[in-house]
Formats: structure tokens, sequence, C-alpha cells
């Protein structure tokens, strides 16, 4: 599966960029090339419902061409199609293509404004869709990536030991001899500690820049041990406990997807949590016009928002909203569009589904001081 996830300064410049017409696109697609037709076939029928939209808002042919040449030879591009993910995401305007593909499973959609629409982008940089499992046994070593809609699989990692034995330069790792402080069950845990911190020497490079949860599986003492010496900050609280040795890519994977429902729950709970504290407080709202404009003076901590909520509309710069009855070209999503100032002023957006978001409304704000 093929992802490239938007970056941070990718997504700020996304958010920033203003033209004449901004087309977005969601798309769901398939990692599975041999399928990918009906995916270029939908995306073909958006393309023509786009050109619609910009021409009922009076848009000129010299600048609809470019959008309609851009997305058409990408339909063209065979070498692109073969490499995809669970979706894709188009932002085009008569300058430029960018594309995105996404490992989370997203509803196809395409909107037309002066500004793209990101909202959708969130849940994909709000929820772990996938994760890292560490396999670690005193006698293996094994990394396996697993995916949300996809058959786990095992990485090669360069300069990894092949055992503890070997990374201690030993015979036996329970050996009872003594040799200063290498000998017992002392001496066991030192030789256990250097297996551990060659093993993370090696993790690091792979996992650089890296934000998905890295699971332990194995039992102890070698988990705690390895615990103390990890320098990922992505490493779960919860393990898979018990011999990974018989488990394979698909076992582990299986273990692991608890772990990550559970990870998204805590955050969930964690955030409803706090809404109830800052509410009492006067800082926290789920209506949208005092959401946007707390988010356009910069008051808001973290965002919580429908993810397939879209309310049409305009937002001015005192952050006064002007709904709209229908979507078009002349108007965007309002919701988008407090995102979008949220994280200009430095918040957090987390993208949910709506039964997660307090009171079961579009959004939720947090705000870091009462307005």
């Amino acid at each position: 599966m093929h992802t490239d996830i938007p970056t941070r300064p990718e997504l700020e410049n996304l958010i920033a960029m203003r033209s004449p017409a901004a087309v977005s696109i969601y798309l769901e697609t398939t990692p599975l090339t041999q399928d990918i037709g009906s995916a270029r076939t939908a995306l073909g029928n958006m393309l023509k419902e786009a050109v619609a939209q910009l021409e009922a808002n009076d848009t000129p042919k010299r600048t609809i061409w470019p959008i309609e040449e851009q997305v058409a030879d990408l339909l063209d591009d065979d070498a692109f199609w073969a490499h995809q993910s669970n979706a894709l995401a188009l932002f085009v305007t008569p300058d430029n293509l960018r594309s995105h593909r996404l490992p989370n499973r997203l509803k196809s959609m395409v909107q037309v404004s002066d500004r793209f629409h990101l909202k959708p982008l969130w849940r994909t940089l709000s929820v772990n869709q996938h994760a890292f499992v560490l396999a670690l046994q005193e006698n293996e070593v094994r990394l396996i990536e697993v995916f949300a809609d996809l058959p786990a699989e095992e990485i090669r990692v360069p300069d990894m030991p092949r055992d503890g034995a070997s990374a201690a330069g030993v015979a036996n790792l329970n050996s009872r001899s003594y040799s200063g402080r290498i000998g017992g069950a002392e001496g066991q845990k030192v030789l256990l500690r250097a297996f551990a911190r060659q093993v993370d020497a090696a993790l690091r490079p792979v996992l650089a820049g890296r934000h998905e949860p890295l699971i332990l599986a194995g039992v102890d003492p070698l988990l705690p041990i390895y615990r103390s010496v990890n320098s990922y900050d992505g490493l779960a609280a919860t393990s898979i406990t018990g011999s990974a040795t018989r488990m394979d890519a698909a076992d582990l994977a299986a273990a692991a997807r608890p772990i990550l429902d559970g990870l998204q729950a805590e955050e969930v709970a964690r955030l409803n949590a706090l809404y109830a504290t800052r509410e009492a407080e006067g800082r926290a709202s789920t209506q949208i016009a005092r959401a946007a404009r707390a988010a356009t003076f910069g008051a808001v901590d973290t965002l919580m928002v429908d993810i397939d909520a879209v309310v049409p509309g305009t937002v001015d710069a005192a952050g006064e909203i002007s709904f709209a009855e229908t979507e078009s070209a002349a108007s965007y999503g309002v919701i988008d569009e407090i995102a979008a100032r949220v994280v200009g002023a430095g918040g957090r957006v987390v993208a949910l589904r709506r039964d997660e978001i307090p009171q079961n409304e579009a959004l939720a704000v947090i705000l870091r001081y009462a307005i």
C-alpha cells in the first residue's frame, strides 16, 4: 500500500492557498492494481461534476480548461494508478494538481470553492490506522507493519541483531558463569539491556519521523527492559503478552488491533472529559458561530469535528458566518474554514465520528481562555 500523507508544512500550504477555482476531490481507491478501473471511472464523473459547479458560478472557460486538462492527464497515467492506497485526495487549481494517497477509507466527494476542502484529511492525521509491532524474544526479533485493510507485512530492518546471544557475543544469555557483572540473573539483565539497546538503535532510522504506535509483543523480563531503553515516542503502553515466536504476521496484527482501538478510545474519552471540565469554566462550546469567532481570534486549543459534516457558507475576517442553503462554488465548508483557522493559530484538530463528539454535535471546541 502506497501512502503520502501530507506533512504539517504541506497541510499549511494547502490551507493558505486561494484561487479563482479550487477543486478538492476525495476518491475511494484500492491498492489492488487490477481493481483500480472503477476508481478511474469515478474520478472522470467527479471531474464532470466539478466542471458543472464551476460553470454554474460563471467561471471563465480559460480557468476551467487547465483544471480539466490536469485531471484528464492524471486519468491517463497508468503508472500513477498502479500504486494506490485506500483513498486518493486531489487538490486542483488552474496552475497545479497535488495528490495524496491516504491509508484510511474516506467518503468520495467533490468540493469547489476559492480554497481547498481539507476536513477529510484530519481523519488520516487524527486516527491511528496502522501501527508497528515489535515481536521481541531472546531468540529472534521481528518488526511487523500492521495496516488498516491489508495483510500485515514483516519489515527487514538493516543492522537488526538476529537474537540476544549473538548481540551480546555469547553462546547463551542464561549462562551461570561470571565475568565481572556478567553472570547469573543480574548478568542476564545486563546482556538483555545491551540487546535491547541494539534493537532500539536499529529501529531509529526506520521509525524516524513516524508517528504510528509501536506495540511490543513478548514476555518478561525483556519487555520492561526494552521499555527502559526505548527512544521512540510512539511506544504504546499496552503490549501483546505471551511468546511471539509462534505468532505469524497475521496473528500479531490481529492482536494489535484491539490495542489500537483502545488507544483511540482513550484519546476520545480524554478529550470528552477535558471538554466537560472546560465547559464548566466557560472555555468550551459546540456552537458553530462561537467556534468560528474563537478560531478567528486564536482562542481554540482543540477542535473536534465530525468527519462527514459539511456546512456550506462563508466566514468573514471577524469570524462571522453567512450560511448557504446549498453547496456551490460560491461557498465553502464553514467547519473546514474553522479548522484552517485553528491550525493557523497553532491549535489542534481532531476528526471524529458524530457520536464521539460532545453532545453529538458537528463540532466541539476547547478554548485556551474564556471569550
